[in-house]
């Protein structure tokens, strides 16, 4: 959005359009250490080249040294283009001086221009200052996503033995996409349940998470870190139903693995497949991937499965609020 240029009141800092080989390094570290997430500069670019197209504004906030004081970043959504997310990052020792709205100012700008109706940021739970900044500029919450942790040297499964065993007795097929192929039908029937089982998800808004199984299987299979024997599945041997699933993966340069996604078929609940998908996850995480600790997300509202994490041994960690702006038509 930004072109180069001055701004006056900011100790002349300047804004300049970001320019990803030069900056990726830096912003990925600036998303590690401000957002909490495992990021590199491959991933970045990664990122980048996947949604280049639906970037509308990407701008760097730097020193009269040139050094480079934060960003931000701003996406229409893939569901709404009068809907866009965004991510605003400014360097610890900048906040309050002035980077930080100067970033906002650019970004309202490049908003109003692309006819933006609904702005959406994620703010981390445990930054009181990260939050006034956004509700001063007439942001409200929306959801809070509650981030949990396990460790896994004390974490005792083989508790959930005697759950599992009896599972398979009863027909079930513990098994994981690389068992079965990674081919496309499994990706197909992966992508139903996912989707199907995250509609459902209490506190969910009930839309689907991806625009089309071409898009899932773009966005997802063939992404970095997909790892398809870390896609744990539950198959229904009777019927052919995939009845549960739990995804687990190790972002690059992350030194824990991530739960991303567990759920299971509306018509199978209430038989304990989360609990034992998810220990079979864990297992992966633990002899595979070889980690000592696993994090996850969840909706505050979901109660029954932060319930079983919590039966787990999982500990609460700081997380982040959703939260959201209606832009004034005006």
């Amino acid at each position: 959005m930004a072109d180069i240029k001055q701004v006056q009141g900011t100790r002349a800092n300047k804004l300049r359009p970001v320019e990803p080989e030069r900056d990726f390094e830096q912003l990925a570290t600036l998303f590690t250490n401000e957002q909490d997430e495992p990021t590199t500069k491959t991933s970045l670019m990664e990122d980048y080249g996947q949604h280049k197209e639906r970037i509308f504004c990407l701008t760097a906030v730097e020193s009269p040294q040139g050094e480079l004081l934060g960003f931000n970043w701003a996406v229409h959504s893939r569901f709404d283009a009068s809907q866009a997310y965004f991510y605003l990052i400014v360097e610890p020792s900048q906040h309050q001086k002035g980077a930080g709205s100067l970033l906002y100012q650019d970004l309202i700008s490049a908003v109003c221009q692309a006819g933006i109706k609904k702005l959406e940021v994620s703010i981390r739970d445990n930054c009181p200052a990260c939050r006034r900044f956004a509700e001063k500029r007439g942001f409200k919450e929306k959801t809070h996503r509650m981030a949990m942790a396990l460790d896994l040297e004390t974490f005792e499964d083989t508790r959930y033995d005697r759950i599992i065993d009896n599972l398979k007795g009863q027909g079930f097929q513990f098994t994981s996409m690389e068992a079965l192929g990674n081919t496309e039908e499994a990706q197909r029937k992966l992508y139903t349940l996912n989707n199907a089982t995250a509609m459902e998800t209490m506190g969910s808004d009930g839309e689907p998470s991806w625009l089309s199984f071409e898009d899932f299987q773009k966005t997802v299979c063939q992404a970095n870190w997909y790892q398809p024997a870390g896609q744990m599945v539950v198959i229904d041997i009777a019927t052919g139903q995939w009845a549960g699933m739990s995804a687990i993966t190790r972002f690059e340069g992350a030194e824990a693995a991530y739960n991303l996604f567990t759920g299971v078929d509306r018509n199978y609940r209430g038989r304990k497949l989360g609990q034992a998908v998810k220990v079979v996850a864990l297992r992966y995480a633990r002899e595979v991937l070889q980690v000592k600790t696993v994090q996850t997300h969840h909706n505050d509202r979901n109660q029954p499965m932060i319930a079983i994490d919590r039966k787990f041994g999982y500990v609460q960690i700081p997380g982040v609020y959703t939260m959201v702006k209606e832009m004034d038509p005006g």
